[in-house]
């Protein structure tokens, strides 16, 4: 953790964030980043939401926040003009106007293994995790470095991410071999004659790297190589990324009965409503989650032996695909997503010591239900009796 010693600019807060949740893995609908605002303006507090409405503006300006970031992006969708006829023009505006830059996280958040579902993990002690549906390309980046300079290259593009295989980091390939080159005029050889045929004997090394990750690594590789012109390749890899996509599947330390843990689903994740299908299971010990909405993984979590998958906004017809093969669970979009501001503070909190950052106190949610007996209070003299008879027929 470091102290805050200097000011604090948008880009360092910016910084943190993707390095954990690279923008290079929102997919291509979205809208993700710093979406109004300046990476070089200063800042001294941060205020985080889960969507962000005109409350949740009001709330950063009057609060005196100079940072909003949220998981969902105040719009994906172009603007053709910044008119005050809608609540997303109208959070822009009176963002320009007080200087408020938004950032969001979004898909590339949902994609990292400790994202949102790894938070609805966290929330449920899910054990042996792994992601549900894996995504995302891997490379094999190649170079050639002599000997005596060789470890310095391969840690500095190791240190930037690559090189991570399962649950084992630092991994790479290192062949002793000689390399040739002739150093033709105006070029300024790091070893070698220029006019001569030079023999070197060098290290290849290959690195597995993923895809959000292979321009930093070659960037890093020619900053540090100490060759003029060093020579690199890369390999497209066809098996894809263990530990980025979508969704999170693991196991509870013990079973548990199929309603006792459904009913702590809906009271860890303060739920008006738990929607299911049919409780197929006794028990459960295997749990699929995915936050936001997640029908498209109701077959990745059949065919990995889920008992249950836990996700929101699933429609009508898309429950009939349980077939009886897991207990499909519809907790809500917003109640499975509204733990991502903590990742967002830890990460933060992380990094940067004695730094003001605040949970917005808003209510986002735009889904209420009806509870099942009305409070008479919230309604007109004249509507009284209607609820009242309401709440005997309830009873």
């Amino acid at each position: 953790m470091q102290n805050q010693q200097r000011p604090l600019y948008v880009r360092d807060i910016l910084s943190i964030l993707e390095d954990f949740a690279p923008l290079s893995l929102q997919e291509s609908y979205d809208n993700a980043g710093l979406i109004c605002g300046n990476p070089e303006a200063e800042i001294h507090s941060v205020l985080l939401s889960t969507d962000i409405t005109e409350e949740v503006i009001d709330e950063a300006v009057q609060g005196g926040h100079d940072l909003l970031i949220s998981h969902h992006p105040l719009t994906i969708q172009g603007l053709k003009n910044l008119r005050p006829d809608s609540y997303v023009k109208r959070c822009l505006i009176k963002a320009i106007r007080h200087n408020l830059n938004i950032y969001s996280a979004h898909t590339n958040l949902d994609a990292v293994l400790h994202g949102v579902s790894g938070r609805m993990a966290d929330k449920l002690g899910l054990q042996n995790r792994k992601i549900l549906q894996p995504g995302g390309k891997l490379f094999s980046l190649c170079f050639y470095t002599p000997v005596s300079k060789a470890e310095e290259v391969r840690q500095a593009v190791l240190g930037v991410g690559g090189g991570h295989i399962g649950n084992y980091s630092h991994c790479s390939f290192n062949q002793k071999g000689e390399g040739t080159f002739h150093a033709e005029a105006g070029s300024h050889p790091y070893v070698g004659v220029i006019g001569t045929l030079h023999r070197e004997e060098e290290i290849k090394t290959e690195i597995t790297v993923p895809e959000y990750l292979l321009s930093k690594s070659i960037e890093t590789l020619l900053k540090v190589h100490p060759y003029e012109e060093p020579v690199w390749n890369i390999v497209n890899l066809d098996n894809t990324n263990p530990v980025t996509g979508f969704g999170i599947i693991g196991e509870l330390a013990e079973p548990a009965d199929s309603l006792p843990f459904l009913q702590q689903v809906k009271k860890t994740f303060r739920c008006k409503v738990v929607r299911h299908t049919a409780i197929c299971k006794s028990q459960i010990r295997k749990v699929a989650v995915c936050g936001g909405s997640g029908a498209f993984l109701t077959s990745a979590a059949i065919a990995q032996g889920a008992d249950i998958y836990i996700t929101g906004d699933y429609k009508y017809h898309d429950f009939f695909q349980a077939e009886n093969r897991l207990i499909l669970t519809d907790i809500g979009h917003y109640e499975s997503e509204q733990f991502t501001k903590e990742i967002f503070y830890e990460l933060v909190t992380k990094k940067i010591s004695n730094f003001a950052i605040q949970f917005s106190k808003v209510e986002t949610n735009p889904i209420h239900y009806l509870p099942r007996r009305l409070d008479c209070r919230h309604f007109s003299e004249s509507s009284r009796a209607a609820v009242r008879r309401t709440n005997q027929d309830q009873a």
